[in-house]
């Protein structure tokens, strides 16, 4: 509900950003496919609603995006996901006309979350974050609202080149999700603070390779684009 190397629209096709800032999007590490919004798995006690129901929505950062693999630190100052246009063309970034799950989460799919104008901490060393694949973004309501990306396996990759030329694959084994801290407003807004998912990197000198995870931070704004003026909220 997906401006990190996250503003865009993107169909369902990988999403490619250079060493150029992105324009913010939902979701992350990655990331942010297919959509139907549809009531998803009980994956807490707590029942959720999500509002408005069939609204498209988009996710911008309005902070960088950081990705943290050892030593190693990429920033992304523009990410977002953003509904297909036309809307109504698909059902990405829409929340689901079943709303409601008395269970557990909310789901919809979403397109790839961009990461474009990125840098890196290390000297003559650039990046390139590069999309792709079916993420979903999951809400749970309940008193501490919180909103989920699901990378695909190997949806998220990180390269860098220069005095350093290392990949990093995110969820290299099979799915992975990152969980944020949802707060409803006007915008609402969805923060994920250092949060961990598995990664594997490969290369040489100067390449965090026995890492096993990358650490995730940023700020989205998630915006109504059916209806400006009425939020999207998780209730």
């Amino acid at each position: 509900m997906t401006r990190t190397d996250m503003s865009t629209k993107r169909p369902s096709h990988p999403s490619r950003a250079r060493v150029r800032v992105l324009r913010g999007g939902f979701v992350a590490l990655a990331g942010l496919g297919a959509v139907a919004l549809s009531a998803g798995t009980a994956l807490a006690a707590d029942p959720t609603t999500v509002t408005p129901a069939g609204a498209y929505f988009s996710a911008t950062a309005t902070t960088s995006a950081t990705f943290t693999v050892g030593g190693v630190t990429v920033t992304c100052d523009t990410s977002a996901t953003t509904p297909t246009q036309p809307l109504g063309t698909d059902a990405a970034n829409q929340v689901p006309a079943q709303n409601s799950n008395p269970d557990g989460t909310v789901s919809s799919a979403i397109n790839p979350p961009t990461f474009e104008d990125c840098t890196t901490n290390i000297p003559l060393v650039s990046a390139v974050v590069t999309t792709s694949g079916s993420w979903t973004i999951a809400a749970q309501g309940g008193a501490s609202p919180t909103a989920s990306l699901v990378l695909p396996q190997g949806g998220l990759v990180v390269q860098t080149s220069g005095l350093a030329s290392c990949r990093s694959t995110a969820a290299p084994d099979a799915p992975a999700t990152v969980t944020g801290a949802w707060a409803n407003g006007d915008p609402a807004t969805l923060t994920f603070s250092g949060v961990s998912t598995p990664v594997e990197t490969t290369g040489g000198f100067g390449c965090p390779t026995a890492e096993p995870s990358a650490a995730f931070s940023a700020v989205y704004e998630v915006a109504n684009e059916t209806d400006p003026a009425t939020p999207i909220a998780i209730q």
